[in-house]
């Protein structure tokens, strides 16, 4: 690793101070901040890290690029729950939820925990809290809860989201082509397609200890914030039901883990998971005593409000269950179809793909393939809800409106936010001869912990997940410096790049595009830093805890490869 000034660590975290400062500590709305912190990252580009100017301008197209792709899903979600809350599905949803349990805290667990679970292994892309968050809104939650609830189960499932993309993407591609990666397999009897495999079964296996507390977490959270006795003693109080439903998706997910590989552990986890649950409630197991409920809706504080009603209207016909279950099947169904390699459905939506390389005279360039992200399945079950629950075109075109309106607030914000991010990881190529801005940074924090690097090394990766805005770009950036640390100390190289991942994954639950896009699809404009603050505390609890576990682990294991 090349040794860089003492005073580069330092000022490569301007970037991430302006957003944590404004956004987090001020309180300003994203589309404030955000170009703040794209305009301090373009300086500390061109002037400490000397890289060109058609670099950095090459980045920002790439970022504008990736923002409008997030924005196509986030507009997809969010007129699918209007078009669901127009046609009437939203109130038989919620009737037969509620029939299920009237309880939110086990609501919450259902729906973010599971379902999300199920969602984000097929999809990935935060899909999940694109899904989840309007959902629960429409069930009755304040939005700010909806939010944060779908926030904070951005954590175990996203290391195998997307079919495994994290790891098959993430974790390979980073490692590919390095030469002490080749030494050490070659040494070792190993290919590199083992040794990820070798990753991927110990990234299950941290996320399945650390996670299975997220559901008890997920409502003690719920409580203490939104409750009427701001109390996480009443989240806490279905400890049995949590640590079940935590459980009936782990065990599944560690499994699926080892026996299949990376690509369905939160597939099989999240399915598993759900069916199990819903089958023990139906029969009382762990049910509690007394059921939870918010405050009536007029006690409710301003800020836990957005823009995008919650209010489900009764004055339609009663739908059947079928209809109204059918475009979120149709989602579930879709995703997984067109994410399976041994299907032709993947390769057909990835064909239809619109490329700009070597933008600007540089090696920056851009892919966007329209139909294989999830917002054309989100128009798809839109088309299908249409049509299925025999919508008024008067009623469709109020959903389609309403959703337009809502979208408009988002886009400042992400038209900086990921510019930033590009601008900040593709600072390798530089004049000054220094690696980027991210691996700066880590390098100086491997100098600063020494041989305990192991609980720093899910720091590293929520770092990275934070600024990229991806679980898949962390573990890209930071494997084959993980790998490399790991060397250096003297510790096992697979743990360590599997602490990588799991802190990858952590990262989600604050990333600034996955913030900025769950507090879109309830119609939180502006009070983004709300939601990280909210959902800081178990973003730390996972990554301390994976960080001593793993540290745990190593030092049991001893010094083996």
């Amino acid at each position: 690793m090349e040794t860089v000034p003492y005073y580069y660590p330092l000022l490569g975290l301007i970037p991430v101070l302006v957003v944590m400062v404004l956004l987090v500590g001020l309180r300003w709305p994203a589309k404030r901040a955000m170009p703040c912190a794209y305009a301090a990252t373009c300086v500390l580009a061109l002037w400490l890290w000397q890289v060109p100017f058609n670099q950095v301008a090459a980045s920002t197209l790439q970022g504008v690029v990736l923002a409008v792709s997030i924005l196509y899903i986030v507009f997809g979600a969010i007129l699918l729950l209007n078009t669901l809350r127009w046609s009437g599905a939203v109130s038989a949803i919620r009737r037969a939820l509620l029939e299920v349990s009237p309880d939110r805290r086990i609501q919450a667990i259902l729906i973010a925990w599971l379902l999300g679970a199920f969602i984000e292994g097929a999809s990935g892309f935060g899909t999940p809290a694109a899904v989840a968050a309007p959902l629960l809104l429409a069930l009755g939650f304040p939005a700010m809860a909806a939010g944060m609830v779908s926030l904070i189960i951005q954590s175990t499932p996203v290391s195998f989201g997307a079919v495994g993309t994290p790891i098959l993407i993430g974790v390979q591609g980073g490692l590919t082509g390095a030469e002490n990666v080749e030494a050490a397999l070659a040494a070792s009897g190993l290919t590199l397609t083992e040794y990820v495999m070798m990753v991927g079964v110990r990234v299950a296996v941290l996320h399945a200890i650390v996670g299975v507390f997220i559901p008890l977490i997920l409502s003690a959270a719920l409580t203490r914030y939104f409750g009427a006795n701001r109390s996480w003693t009443e989240g806490l109080r279905i400890w049995r039901f949590a640590l079940f439903a935590g459980l009936a998706m782990v065990v599944p997910y560690l499994l699926t883990a080892v026996v299949l590989g990376p690509e369905f552990p939160s597939l099989a986890g999240g399915l598993i998971g759900l069916s199990v649950v819903v089958w023990a409630l139906r029969r009382g197991w762990f049910a509690p005593r007394e059921n939870w409920d918010f405050a009536p809706r007029s006690e409710w504080p301003k800020h836990w409000m957005g823009t995008i009603s919650g209010e489900v209207s009764e004055g339609r016909a009663p739908m059947e269950l079928w209809r109204a279950w059918t475009p979120y099947l149709l989602v579930g169904g879709l995703l997984v179809l067109t994410r399976l390699d041994n299907l032709p459905l993947k390769e057909w939506l990835l064909a239809v793909r619109l490329s700009w390389s070597d933008m600007l005279g540089t090696s920056v360039s851009a892919v966007a393939q329209p139909l294989y992200l999830p917002g054309t399945v989100f128009l798809i079950a839109v088309a299908g809800a249409f049509w299925i629950q025999r919508m008024r075109r008067a009623d469709f075109a109020g959903a389609a409106g309403e959703s337009a309106r809502a979208l408009a607030g988002t886009s400042v914000a992400l038209l900086f936010a990921v510019p930033m991010a590009r601008v900040f990881i593709n600072s390798d190529h530089n004049l000054a001869g220094i690696p980027s801005m991210p691996l700066v940074l880590a390098e100086a924090g491997a100098n600063i912990v020494g041989n305990g690097w192991a609980v720093f090394a899910p720091v590293v990766g929520a770092f990275g997940a934070f600024i990229a805005g991806s679980n898949t770009v962390s573990n890209m950036m930071f494997s084959l410096f993980q790998f490399s640390v790991a060397e250096q100390v003297g510790i096992a190289t697979v743990w360590v790049v599997a602490l990588q991942a799991v802190g990858g994954a952590a990262g989600n639950m604050i990333c600034v595009h996955n913030v900025v896009a769950a507090s879109a699809t309830v119609g939180l404009h502006g009070r983004e830093g709300q939601l990280v603050r909210l959902v800081l505390l178990p973003m730390t609890y996972y990554v301390l805890f994976a960080g001593l576990l793993g540290g745990f682990i190593l030092l049991m294991a001893g010094r083996f490869f």
